[in-house]
């Protein structure tokens, strides 16, 4: 089969599933991207530039509307190139969230399109409204609800979609449920295992382990979505309750979703929180962003790992955090609750309870039994679930019918 992956960040949720197409060889694998310093063995890369951003006229609802019409048209032009030069793909495997799956089927309509259906923006109900610190007004409402139509263009107009959760799944519009499957995008469970030789090298020389009773935390951006507010303010109470408790917190300073501080006297989440709450900074520890290498210690070096987030879309690190054989402080979010059982793999808590965060991480300190009883619940349910090959077979049966 000739195959056409689309993903304006190369490779995206396809760089387990692009590689394994590629060793089959039946198959021509071919990328389109704006990608430049990315490549895969046996896949062939092609580029469309960046396109313009949206107008400074165009109504404030409008600009990703817009933004994805320009990012369609761009990956249209490429498409139209590839069939000047006689390329004309069995399949295309898309990820419609910037607008680059619009036109694929009207130029080439008779070519089956899988999209990732990875998550549909509501302006009530999911993300936009569930933080009352975060108020949405009904400007933020009604943007968030235009914003979703260029994915909804995009739905209409493929033959199936692939959401890697239940609940991501759910959040599109139920009369086109029906052509959306659910396929986790997979987990290397055996390179993300447990591991006690793991060890966390902080800057001044000391070294963390599982014995040193470490607290997790990873987030691309620390920021609200992900609950970091909400752990801010827990940390002075697991303080008291765990005084030897060291806690490691992996992610940068910007904004990945939502919107920076509204108090101009801070810059990021961080110093607005730092503002807020005391503690004793000695045992917590800010690694920024972190080599891949490095995050898997981290993780393989966790008594147990806090996670939060909005409705919104699941995390990898929470999966991979379980995979590591390391049990979850969870917020009981939909999200969440999908992969994490209260009391099996993990403990839950409200999102908007910081209280109780600290208290259910004391438990996990406090009981290691329990700990290791539940972080080995949540490697199996990883490798049950969510495992690497799993996947893969999914992916790969049904690209076959497609064929």
């Amino acid at each position: 089969m000739k195959i056409l992956f689309i993903h304006q960040n190369m490779p995206g949720q396809f760089k387990y599933l692009a590689p394994e197409l590629a060793k089959n060889p039946n198959n021509t694998i071919a990328f389109l991207t704006k990608r430049e310093d990315v490549t895969i063995p046996n896949v062939l890369k092609l580029q469309y530039k960046e396109p313009k951003p949206s107008s400074v006229q165009t109504h404030q609802y409008l600009h990703r509307l817009e933004n994805a019409v320009r990012y369609g048209q761009q990956v249209a032009r490429g498409l139209i190139e590839l069939q000047r030069k006689d390329f004309v793909p069995d399949l295309i495997i898309a990820h419609p969230g910037w607008g680059e799956a619009l036109y694929c089927k009207d130029v080439f309509p008779a070519v089956p399109l899988i999209n990732y259906c990875e998550f549909f923006y509501r302006g009530r109900g999911l993300d936009v409204d569930f933080d009352p610190e975060m108020p949405a007004d009904i400007d933020s409402i009604c943007r968030t609800r235009t914003r979703s139509s260029g994915l909804l263009l995009s739905l209409e107009a493929c033959d199936i979609g692939v959401s890697p959760t239940e609940w991501q799944k759910s959040t599109h519009p139920e009369p086109y449920l029906d052509r959306i499957r659910v396929i986790f995008d997979g987990i290397d469970t055996d390179r993300l295992a447990p591991n006690s030789e793991a060890s966390i090298a902080l800057g001044d020389g000391r070294r963390l382990t599982r014995e040193d009773k470490v607290l997790t935390f990873v987030a691309r951006n620390l920021e609200p979505y992900r609950g970091y507010h909400i752990l801010a303010r827990a940390i002075p109470e697991i303080q008291r309750l765990q005084p030897e408790a060291h806690l490691v917190i992996v992610g940068g300073d910007e904004v990945s979703y939502g919107a920076p501080p509204q108090n101009e006297r801070f810059e990021t989440w961080r110093e607005q929180m730092d503002a807020e709450v005391e503690y004793d900074a000695s045992r917590v520890h800010f690694l920024g962003r972190v080599p891949y290498a490095r995050y898997m210690a981290i993780l393989q070096s966790s008594r147990a790992h806090i996670y939060l987030t909005y409705p919104f879309v699941l995390s990898w690190s929470c999966f991979e955090a379980m995979a590591c054989g390391v049990p979850i402080i969870g917020s009981r979010t939909a999200p969440v609750e999908e992969v994490v059982t209260h009391e099996e793999q993990g403990l839950l808590f409200d999102f908007f309870d910081p209280e109780e965060l600290a208290r259910q991480a004391d438990i996990l300190l406090k009981d290691p039994g329990l700990a290791a009883e539940l972080g080995a619940n949540a490697r199996s349910r990883i490798v049950e679930r969510y495992s690497l090959p799993d996947a893969l077979e999914k992916w790969k049966a049904l690209v076959e019918s497609c064929g």
